[in-house]
């Protein structure tokens, strides 16, 4: 398994729009924590951006998984990158 960092932007008024999505999100996000798939996720102040780091055999699993996502459906989300990660420490 290999590390992968997500990064990726939000739509404008974010916090408004992802209401009705924000539990199906959570509930995602929490069986891939769960599975050990996923390390970390979250948005930057201010939500403009989100980060986050996965653990995958590959990077199309991640993107698979980030559009799989109800923010990516919805387009809560509006762009993402993932990228192979070395972690250092």
């Amino acid at each position: 398994m290999a590390r992968f960092v997500l990064w990726g932007t939000y739509c404008e008024n974010a916090l408004e729009k992802r209401t009705p999505f924000r539990d199906e999100h959570l509930a995602g996000l929490q069986l891939l924590k769960d599975a050990g798939t996923l390390i970390t996720l979250g948005p930057t102040e201010g939500s403009t951006h989100v980060f986050g780091i996965y653990e995958a055999s590959s990077k199309e699993e991640v993107e698979a998984l980030v559009k799989g996502d109800v923010y990516w459906r919805e387009r809560i989300w509006t762009a993402v990158e993932v990228y192979p990660w070395i972690q250092a420490f």
